[in-house]
């Protein structure tokens, strides 16, 4: 009852609050990095998103949690539009929520628990943890048993995605054998494809599709973002950022130095693809590329730099659902303060400094 009158309130309270425009809104593809739990924080972003009728969503490329977001919202969309995507995103969370096989911690009456949203103390992660790095998914579930994957199978009509590619849909995985990224788009969307986008290779075995094996997309691409220049009519990206690019101080703890391993390896081919991007975007600004087919994309960002720093690796495992609704709000507020200070770039100019940040 809580989360349905948090939800629709905010609801009400955006809709009321919102000035209507006769002007036709504006196009932009949206990037959606992969973060296991941390992706309720672009259900928040998404959410606010949504709601502003100001906004077109043109094309979405999503990996791992970020594939499941963007399937929800295209799904939802089909289904009852705007209205309809947002009830998808706000229902999937819940139902995700409703499986977590942790045990939480005691609770302070503001909400948060004691020890902090990390699992690292917990008895059920370290035993998690353990066993995972001993034995492997072949090993500990023999029967291929993923509740996640069949939730998305329940939740999502891939039939509908496949016959209207209106809004274009893009979904990484990585390649097991050929370390090549895979992108599926709408003719090939299907669950399977989503979990291979998700497939973390210590938790779950390989998803096998047409006789290839696939891993977690945010290896090869997290999210890749060339499908929505090379094949979206917007010039706008905008990145949903959820894996920090930088820390103040180097990790010296055995947990922070691997949590920080994990981050470098789930940004490096954002990192690398964004750094192509920054480098033909200076070669046409400074007049050395001029034929016709290169053309400037205008790049945005609305990022968890100042809300998620202090949570390491455990806490993407969390689903506790007051974990979830708090990174909902912390992306809800993040992409309302972005449209405030950047909505009138969208169409003109990049709100990212690309150049600064990726080179």
């Amino acid at each position: 009852m809580f989360f349905r009158w948090r939800i629709v309130g905010r609801y009400i309270i955006m809709k009321s609050a919102q000035k209507q425009s006769s002007t036709p809104p504006v196009s932009i593809s949206l990037a959606l990095q992969g973060g296991g739990a941390h992706g309720a924080f672009t259900w928040g972003v998404l959410d606010r998103l949504l709601k502003d009728r100001r906004l077109r969503i043109d094309g979405i490329s999503g990996t791992s949690a970020g594939a499941m977001n963007a399937a929800l919202l295209v799904d939802g969309f089909i289904r009852g539009r705007r209205k309809g995507a947002i009830d998808a995103l706000a229902e999937f969370w819940l139902r995700v929520s409703q499986a977590n096989p942790f045990k939480q911690h005691p609770i302070h009456s503001a909400g948060k628990p004691a020890s902090g949203w990390n699992l690292d103390n917990t008895p059920q992660y370290s035993a998690f943890d353990l066993v995972t790095r001993l034995f492997s998914p072949y090993e500990l579930n023999p029967l291929d048993i993923n509740p996640l994957r069949d939730l998305v199978a329940e939740m999502v009509d891939f039939d509908a995605i496949r016959k209207h590619p209106g809004l274009k849909l893009f979904i990484t995985a990585s390649n097991v054998r050929t370390c090549k990224p895979k992108v599926f788009r709408a003719p090939d969307m299907c669950a399977a494809a989503i979990m291979a986008s998700a497939c973390v290779p210590l938790l779950f075995r390989a998803v096998e599709l047409d006789g290839e094996h696939y891993w977690d997309g945010g290896y090869m691409g997290n999210p890749s973002i060339y499908p929505l220049v090379q094949e979206c009519d917007s010039h706008d990206v905008l990145i949903v950022q959820i894996n920090p690019l930088h820390r103040d101080e180097v990790p010296t703890r055995a947990r922070d130095i691997l949590n920080r391993i994990t981050e470098l390896s789930f940004n490096s081919s954002l990192v690398r693809e964004m750094r192509g991007f920054a480098t033909i975007t200076n070669l046409i600004e400074s007049g050395k590329l001029t034929a016709d087919i290169y053309s400037c994309v205008r790049f945005h960002m609305i990022d968890a730099e100042d809300e998620l720093p202090d949570l390491g690796v455990s806490s993407k495992f969390n689903t506790d659902f007051g974990f979830l609704t708090h990174l909902h709000d912390l992306g809800y507020d993040a992409a309302d303060r972005w449209l405030d200070k950047n909505f009138d770039a969208i169409g003109k100019k990049s709100s990212l400094d690309v150049f600064n940040l990726f080179m």
